[in-house]
């Protein structure tokens, strides 16, 4: 069934200018601004070639003139398209433009027509002819020209057309009339094709209009996983990928202009407690407010990342001297010290920082920041809360560091490194109830290093697990001797029980010592257990199922909670000599190291006071109830050994004060193997 209503509305639609497609309607004027000028440099050349045919035999006015006016009009609106193709145009310019071409095309159209078809009769039968070629060259070219605008081509063509059907039909010449048939056969197809070809261009801006918004798409996405990459999720800062490659650009760009810069690393004081006691969504807003004050910090240009955890880097955009670093970092320590409000939470952590200047301090990024993290670990040793500049003192003990760490690598462990031990006295029955084992390390090369040097070597290099096995092999080995009565404490690394493969190894080397498990304190720090809570428990578990018993070490300096001491199967808190050494002078002191006691009482602890060097301090630690005791005042460590003559002359003077008291004598080889026998 005929639609008349859906015929009318497609050819309204062949007549209409999409502005409800910008991107077409620009493609069109895109197109057009070289194809309109063309069109008329072949329409007017066309018609000055009739003009020229017909040149004394036409009225001038009508030979010349018209074409000239005609040729005004042509020049003017080329050279708005001409404009039009130069520079960058919006939608509603080009769609101006394609509607002022579809005015124009059919107005003009039917001039040039009207022209031709009135020289009509001043000519002979060529004359007439040409002007027949004229018409119908011409709207071949029209059709061409405007092929990207398909309503002025369809209207061009219709009124051309039109015009030579009509008057060639009516002269009754059949050549004119077989032409006029001709040319309309010719210009349908044409037509067809063109609508065909203006299809296809529309689907092609279509289809690269989706191109370019997926193209977009994609590098919105690009653009926003980059920023992910390098920014650090929780507090907007740069992460630890984007600072090394700007710690990277920096080094290269003042090298170039030999400016000089800074690179420091924050790390937080006393973060730890309170992520454990608020929990994390109070740590993460904690660390969301340092993010925002080191944003907002009123200095020299500061670039801050988040490294991780509560450790932050530092760029700073200023050739500083040492005093002014430090000045900036009591500046930056005060602004990150200050009261942080929390949703209903105030807390209050310190930082540390350490920084290292470019050039002076480091030639490369990878140094510069190694450095810096060096300065920051001196800081955190020495005093919280502070700034340290890497300077050449801290370059001298990274040297030394460096041939400690390379003549441990080639040392023989087994020949070099021996054991001394330290007692735990208890004051009430005077006598020791364990000693403490202490790795000592002499090297050929360059003779006794110091334990904390070569441990801290160790646990750079990745040695300290096979030090601490030959240290429990060794102290084992030697406690066979000792009374059954007498433990032996072993201090373990965080590296030690990170993994149950690592544990399993100490267990072995317990069970084929032949010392009775329960001999055996293993001792940690707190650090190693807030390293992998999960997997220290684990490893502590593991110890208690074979009876080793277990300590806390340096109990009161790390990050351990209450919620720690009540999940862990601990048997022994060891109080940190810092909280002895001024127990005299500092109230506070004192009423820690009371507390812990009567924490360790609550616990069914036994508790250690360690760093007891004076006769004063012992007598403060025990009105306190101390009653297990550690240090110089008692004993200094000693060979392996010197342990039997200490512990026999230890037990002469107990069996002194048991016959007095009329006692039994002491039982003496703690042979575990004998023992299970």
């Amino acid at each position: 069934m005929f639609d008349a209503v859906s015929l009318s509305q497609r050819i309204k639609r062949l007549f209409t200018i999409r502005r409800d497609q910008p991107e077409l309607v620009i493609a069109q004027a895109r197109a057009l601004s070289w194809q309109v000028p063309l069109m008329y440099v072949v329409v007017l050349a066309n018609a000055y070639a009739l003009a020229a045919s017909h040149f004394r035999v036409a009225p001038l006015w009508l030979n010349i003139g018209l074409p000239a006016l005609l040729t005004v009009a042509c020049a003017i609106r080329s050279v708005g398209w001409l404009k039009i193709g130069g520079a960058s145009v919006d939608p509603e310019q080009a769609a101006r433009m394609l509607a002022g071409t579809l005015k124009t095309s059919g107005f003009l159209a039917a001039v040039f027509a009207g022209w031709s078809l009135a020289l009509y009769p001043y000519g002979d039968a060529y004359q007439k002819a040409h002007i027949a070629f004229y018409m119908s060259i011409t709207v071949i070219a029209c059709i061409f020209c405007l092929m990207h605008l398909r309503g002025a081509a369809i209207l061009v063509t219709l009124v051309v057309l039109g015009s030579m059907v009509a008057f060639f039909g009516a002269t009754g010449q059949p050549v004119f009339q077989a032409m006029a048939a001709n040319i309309v056969v010719v210009s349908a197809v044409m037509i067809v094709i063109l609508l065909t070809q203006y299809r296809e261009f529309s689907a092609l801006v279509r289809s690269r209009v989706t191109l370019t918004q997926k193209a977009e798409e994609a590098r919105r996405l690009s653009d926003e996983n980059d920023r992910l990459a390098n920014l650090d999720s929780l507090t907007d800062l740069p992460n630890r990928r984007r600072y090394f490659a700007e710690l990277d650009a920096r080094v290269e760009a003042a090298r170039q202009s030999g400016q000089g810069f800074v690179a420091g690393v924050i790390d937080l004081d006393d973060f730890k407690p309170i992520n454990d006691a608020f929990g994390h969504a109070t740590g993460d807003r904690l660390l969301i407010e340092v993010g925002r004050r080191l944003r907002a910090f009123d200095g020299p240009p500061i670039l801050a990342a988040r490294l991780g955890g509560d450790e932050f880097g530092l760029i700073i955009d200023a050739a500083l001297e040492p005093d002014a670093l430090r000045a900036l970092g009591r500046e930056l320590c005060a602004a990150l010290n200050a009261t942080y409000d929390l949703r209903g939470v105030r807390a209050q952590v310190g930082a540390s920082i350490g920084f290292c200047p470019f050039p002076s301090g480091a030639d490369t990024s990878e140094q510069l920041f190694e450095r810096a993290d060096y300065a920051l670990y001196h800081a955190k040793q020495s005093i919280k809360g502070t700034a340290v500049v890497f300077d050449e003192r801290h370059e001298a003990a990274i040297r030394d560091m460096a041939v400690v760490e390379h003549s441990l690598r080639h040392a023989d462990l087994e020949r070099e490194m021996s054991v001394h031990f330290q007692p735990l006295v208890d004051i009430v029955g005077q006598r020791t109830v364990a000693l403490e084992a202490l790795a000592r390390w002499t090297s050929p090369e360059i003779g006794p290093i110091r334990p904390d040097v070569f441990i801290r070597a160790a646990e750079r290099s990745g040695q300290i697990v096979e030090i601490t096995r030959l240290l429990v092999a060794k102290a084992l080995r030697e406690m066979r001797a000792w009374p059954m009565d007498v433990r032996v404490s072993i201090n373990l690394s965080a590296r030690d029980i990170a993994s149950m493969e690592n544990v399993q190894q100490l267990l072995d080397i317990v069970r084929e010592s032949c010392v009775a498990p329960h001999r055996i304190d293993f001792e940690i720090t707190e650090t190693a257990i807030v390293c992998d809570f999960d997997q220290a428990r684990d490893a502590l578990a593991a110890f208690h199922d074979l009876g080793v018993r277990t300590a806390l070490d340096d109990f009161g300096t790390g990050h351990s909670s209450l919620s720690h001491l009540r999940l862990l199967p601990l048997d022994k808190l060891k109080i940190d000599a810092s909280f002895v050494s001024d127990i005299e002078h500092n109230p506070a002191s004192e009423d820690i190291v009371r507390t812990v006691l009567q924490l360790g009482r609550n616990l069914r602890m036994e508790c250690v006071v360690e760093g007891v060097e004076t006769e004063v301090q012992r007598d403060r630690v025990a009105a306190l109830g101390a009653t297990v005791m550690q240090g110089y005042h008692f004993a200094r460590p000693m060979p392996a050994e010197a342990v039997p003559g200490y512990l026999s002359g230890e037990a002469v003077s107990a069996a002194r004060r048991r016959r007095e008291r009329g006692a039994g004598p002491a039982e003496w080889d703690g042979d575990f193997c004998r023992e299970a026998g």
